[in-house]
């Protein structure tokens, strides 16, 4: 791939006070897309506040498209329930990623760049973009739209790759 910009990996770290769907709690799990891109968690049994620590892999190209996520309650005999979806823009990230290659930036725990939660992304709180031990790192806690609660916990972390000459 010719404008592949390189590797985002996505550790998807919990999730915060998600939707009951069945009787008392949910089975979730989280599908990340990115394009035709699709990666999904493993489904933790009954359970609103999950562990996954689980890490996804997506190639970046250009152009560079949000990434998007989906919580869904597993089930047996029926289509899986909507747990509540969330999305980001990585391009604040991309951009942070492009300036740690063109300065040297030696110091760990610089915040390169802030994102503050407002009414058009999905952060619940700041979420900064830091460069940690020669990575650029981005912690974020996302609050799920269409569904009456729930937040996913997630850090993204860039992986160069060196055959890649777009960034």
């Amino acid at each position: 791939m010719e404008n592949q910009l390189g590797l985002l990996r996505i550790r998807i770290i919990r999730g915060i006070n998600l939707a009951i769907r069945d009787l008392r709690s949910s089975d979730p799990y989280v599908v990340v897309r990115m394009g035709k891109q699709k990666l999904k968690t493993r489904v933790v049994k009954k359970n609103v506040n999950p562990e996954w620590n689980e890490d996804l892999t997506l190639c970046v190209a250009q152009p560079i498209l949000p990434i998007k996520l989906q919580v869904y309650d597993k089930d047996t005999f029926s289509r899986d329930d909507k747990m509540g979806d969330a999305e980001i823009d990585i391009i604040p990230f991309i951009d942070a990623v492009r300036m740690t290659r063109y300065k040297n930036i030696p110091i760990n725990g610089v915040i390169i760049s802030r994102n503050m939660p407002n009414r058009q992304n999905c952060y619940s709180e700041e979420s900064c973009i830091v460069y940690e031990n020669g990575n650029v790192v981005q912690n974020a806690f996302l609050r799920l739209r269409n569904v009456e609660r729930g937040e996913i916990q997630l850090q993204l972390q860039w992986i160069h790759i060196p055959s890649s000459k777009n960034l």
